[in-house]
């Protein structure tokens, strides 16, 4: 593409000259946040693709800015393959014969095997097994063809003797034919350097047929992982093996295959995930990166991440080396200080002792990643305990998830936060953004209205359940069992006005029966006693063993049925009611719902 708005340019390379410019770190591959995970089958696939001259699609290679250096001079960028690593690496091990990470974090090669006298209607190629090794007429592994030393004429003259019968000019041909994949032409997309991110992630997304979306966090560990001056390897592989010991704790025994990684600084910082993770926050990569950023550089677009990486000095608008020294120095940081067993645990005790003791009433991903980023920024500015700490992120927390601060535009808005942070500090802050959010209107109009919702997923419902969790409320019905024990061991919720009695009294449409406000966690056994029963029947019923209970059975007393009812937000008024007072139900406990949330969040 030509002229004064070009974006990319075209071109081709042959897969000889491509592993050439990999071998010579021309062109940077980057292994971003995950190993080789093409399998074996797709490796084949690839070669026999190309040994018929079939397609097999476009890189995509984005320029790196030209970078000014210490002494004045200007280095040229490194081109980064964005779009094409799995075929590239495929490539380097199958014909170049280098080993590559697998998914189980071992560095092995996967060897493709070479039969020269296979027919049209046979397999040419496969993956090598025990049974190529010790065949005469299958070459096991056709990288030791591609070697600079390989003597093809020799080598036909011993593969006929082998194989008695066999032609050598078919055999020479097949072989010639295989070796001329060097000479293949694979298409080429150079994306200018002076483009944003966004408009790099467009041409991706058009271009890629499977769609596949590349964001900055993507394009932040492609910068990463292909940095080696500035350590950006074993940085890229410590925020990944973080997200995976996160999930697995299993994995740490495939992390000690990584000699080269258990000898950097970071294996140490991680280790104590292989005793395991029972934590309400369990980020990916992006999460990390996220929050690493917004701790350290005070800033909340990811896209200027990769600027940075890149070398870009925003003020002055060019590209310098100081700049990508500055970026990467303070990004090792904040993934040291995201590491950090003692960090990590005083924020999820934070969110645990504000009620919300499993991942299912914390989902927001970004709300969690700036209420992380916030206690570390508090913590550096040494004004607060780690109390106090606890209550500042614990309170932003409950308020960004009831607000939904940071559900349009999450950026922008935490962008818009820190600088906040950073020029007003946390008081003034959060006072500005708590008078704004919270007006008495708010929790008797705006939040009761919020909870006229069908989604168990609701945050307002999780930050209800938070705060039956921080009282320490008893489950409907239930004189022994807690709210936080039903949902930390698989407790269900369940239906106040059964789903099955409504449904038999006309109400079909689950949009009417399955109302939050309809929702309570109900212990098994509770449940199954109450089956279909209209509220009045089964809490009636309830009611009578407590009148006629001395108080030493599970119905201690008539006080007791009101104060559990009251602690599960239920209107005392549900013991008479049936089909007909359904309506009215779902408005008061809503009005009680809101009322508990208020209270939650003041006695934070």
């Amino acid at each position: 593409m030509s002229g004064n708005n070009a974006k990319y340019q075209t071109t081709t390379y042959t897969v000889g000259n491509l592993l050439n410019y990999i071998n010579t770190d021309e062109i940077a591959v980057p292994d971003i946040q995950r190993p080789f995970v093409w399998q074996g089958k797709q490796v084949r696939d690839l070669v026999d693709s190309l040994y018929n001259g079939y397609p097999t699609g476009y890189l995509i290679i984005w320029q790196n800015p030209t970078i000014k250096l210490k002494d004045g001079s200007e280095a040229g960028g490194k081109k980064l393959l964005i779009d094409g690593q799995q075929r590239v690496t495929a490539l380097m091990t199958a014909i170049a014969g280098e080993k590559v990470l697998n998914s189980n974090y071992v560095n092995k090669r996967i060897s493709i095997a070479f039969n020269p006298l296979a027919t049209d209607d046979e397999e040419r190629f496969q993956v090598k097994t025990a049974a190529h090794e010790k065949s005469s007429f299958w070459v096991p592994d056709i990288a030791e063809l591609f070697a600079d030393d390989f003597d093809s004429y020799e080598f036909v003259q011993d593969y006929v003797e082998r194989n008695e019968g066999c032609s050598s000019k078919q055999v020479n041909a097949a072989i010639q034919r295989l070796l001329s994949i060097r000479s293949v032409q694979l298409g080429a997309i150079v994306l200018d350097p002076g483009l944003s991110i966004d408009e790099v992630t467009e041409i991706f997304v058009r271009v890629n047929s499977r769609g596949k979306i590349l964001n900055e966090a993507d394009f932040a560990m492609s910068k990463i992982a292909a940095d080696e001056e500035h350590g950006g390897h074993d940085l890229r592989k410590a925020i990944d093996y973080f997200c995976h010991l996160a999930a697995d704790q299993t994995f740490y025994q495939t992390m000690t295959n990584d000699e080269e990684f258990m000898g950097s600084p970071y294996a140490s910082k991680i280790s104590w995930l292989k005793d395991g993770l029972n934590s309400i926050y369990q980020p990916d990569y992006s999460d990390m990166l996220r929050v690493s950023f917004m701790h350290k550089f005070r800033q909340g677009k990811l896209a200027i991440l990769v600027g940075k990486l890149s070398g870009r000095d925003y003020d002055l608008r060019a590209y310098r080396e100081e700049i990508i020294d500055q970026s990467f120095d303070s990004l090792s940081q904040g993934v040291l200080e995201f590491v950090s067993k003692y960090n990590y645990d005083n924020f999820t005790l934070a969110l645990k002792g504000a009620g919300f003791v499993d991942q299912k009433l914390a989902r927001s991903q970004v709300t969690l990643d700036f209420a992380y980023a916030l206690s570390l920024f508090l913590k550096d500015e040494e004004k607060m305990g780690q109390a106090e700490i606890k209550t500042a992120v614990a309170k932003w927390f409950v308020l960004s998830t009831l607000t939904g601060r940071y559900s349009n535009s999450p950026e922008t808005a935490m962008d818009r936060d820190l600088r906040s942070l950073a020029a007003l500090g946390y008081e003034e802050t959060f006072r500005t953004i708590e008078s704004a959010a919270f007006s008495e209107s708010y929790w008797e109009n705006t939040l009761p209205t919020n909870l006229q919702t069908t989604s168990s997923t609701s945050p307002y419902l999780n930050v209800f359940l938070a705060a039956q969790c921080f009282f320490d409320d008893r489950s409907f019905l239930s004189p022994m069992v807690k709210v936080s024990h039903l949902i930390t061991h698989s407790g269900d919720i369940h239906h106040i006005f059964p789903r099955a009695y409504l449904r038999k009294k006309g109400f079909d449409d689950k949009n009417i029966y399955n109302q939050v406000a309809n929702y309570t966690y109900l212990d098994t056994g509770v449940n199954i006693e109450v089956g279909e029963k209209a509220p009045h029947e089964y809490l009636g019923e309830v009611l009578e063993l407590c009148r006629a209970s001395d108080g030493s059975g599970p119905w201690k007393s008539e006080k007791w049925l009101m104060e559990n009812l009251a602690a599960n937000c239920i209107p005392a008024e549900v013991i008479k009611m049936g089909v007909d007072d359904y309506q009215d139900f779902l408005s008061m406990r809503r009005v009680l719902m809101a009322r508990k949330i208020k209270n939650y969040y003041e006695s934070l």
